[in-house]
């Protein structure tokens, strides 16, 4: 069985029934249905072409619920018969199914669901594994997620940005279930940048790549947390690395600057240094500006307090940590960070057990306790 030939196939046959008049929730069940089928019969003799076979198996599966339906009775006399194949059958509407599992009237959960399903081809058990929570409850999610968009026609223009945003999502989940998230994101990406040129899609595919990159160092032995700075960088996937820097560079080269390629630099820049001592912290700080300057994002701003600290001292720093909120996430611990670089271990020990009690996730929880024990014990 071919998975990963599957999931590229869904967004694509899902198109399909959608032009031969097939709403859009209707066609994402008939085509769960298909995929059902293959699982079924294509182990014991896999069709010779694939996408012809899932599509005329998910049509049929569409009429069959179709006549299954008496309030729809008026049109299964309109679609009982199948279309002749025609050019219609070669196009591609997977860039419309992004837009449209991106809608704005979703929540950023809901139209995280509706793209693994619709556009990435997983089952609802592999998505509400990935997301550690119970089947049904994914289920309901992306039913919700299908009757909200189920009028939305894919000839409508949508957000690319919030296609962006949706997958940036997808990325930062990681890894859970037996679905690598942050990997499934990556090829989400990459098949989006493939249909449009766009330099932001651009942008945050290097991203992406250039923190996947780094993956493996980013914990130690039973799932500690080492810090960028502590990390072991020949554990970095240097091919991930080349090809974030080179998918970069040729989207800054078009100078339209947005808030991803920004990150990216700011990402490549770390990526370039052999070890932490020589990291070009006057660039990266730099960069966070005109990250500031596109966003006026508060994380970005408390991101550039750290950077400023690197780069012109931890004093300065901690100025630039002062015109920040201090309920900003992570600001006790940036504070904490600065105030033992400036030579106050008692202050940044009591900061680093206050973080610890705010952090969000065990692992980053276990990293400040330890802070806090290490300059305790000075």
């Amino acid at each position: 069985m071919n998975e990963p030939l599957l999931r590229e196939l869904v967004p694509v046959v899902i198109g399909v029934l959608v032009r031969r008049g097939a709403g859009f929730a209707a066609a994402e069940d008939a085509v769960q249905d298909a995929l059902v089928e293959a699982v079924r019969v294509w182990p014991d003799g896999p069709p010779h072409d694939p996408k012809k076979w899932l599509i005329t198996v998910a049509w049929r599966k569409f009429l069959d619920a179709s006549r299954a339906d008496t309030a729809r009775r008026q049109r299964e006399t309109r679609l009982d018969s199948e279309p002749a194949p025609g050019p219609s059958e070669t196009a591609d509407d997977t860039l419309q199914l992004y837009f449209l599992c991106a809608h704005p009237s979703l929540t950023p959960a809901s139209a995280v669901a509706l793209t693994l399903r619709a556009v990435g081809g997983l089952t609802t058990r592999q998505i509400a594994q990935a997301y550690l929570v119970p089947e049904p409850t994914m289920a309901q999610r992306i039913s919700r997620a299908k009757r909200t968009v189920w009028d939305v026609r894919l000839n409508q223009p949508g957000d690319l940005a919030t296609v962006l945003r949706v997958l940036y999502l997808v990325f930062n989940e990681g890894y859970s279930g037996d679905v690598d998230l942050a990997r499934e994101a990556i090829r989400l990406t990459r098949r989006l940048a493939a249909m449009t040129s766009h330099e932001e899609v651009a942008g945050l595919l290097a991203l992406m790549l250039l923190h996947h990159a780094r993956r493996t160092a980013r914990t130690g032995p039973g799932g500690r947390l080492v810090p960028l700075a502590e990390q072991d960088r020949t554990l970095w996937d240097t091919r991930l690395i080349a090809e974030g820097v080179d998918v970069l560079q040729a989207a800054l080269a078009r100078d339209r600057l947005g808030e991803f390629q920004a990150q990216a630099a700011i990402a490549a820049l770390h990526a370039d240094a052999p070890v932490a001592a020589e990291t070009d912290w006057v660039q990266i700080v730099e960069w966070y500006d005109e990250l500031v300057r596109l966003t006026g994002n508060p994380v970005a701003r408390l991101n550039r307090a750290v950077a400023v600290g690197e780069a012109d001292g931890a004093r300065a720093g901690l100025a630039a940590l002062a015109e920040l909120d201090p309920s900003l996430p992570r600001y006790t611990a940036v504070a904490a960070y600065l105030h033992e670089r400036d030579g106050d271990p008692a202050t940044a020990a009591r900061l680093y057990a206050e973080a610890a009690g705010q952090a969000q996730s065990v692992p980053e929880r276990d990293h400040l306790t330890r802070q806090a024990a290490r300059l305790n014990t000075r």
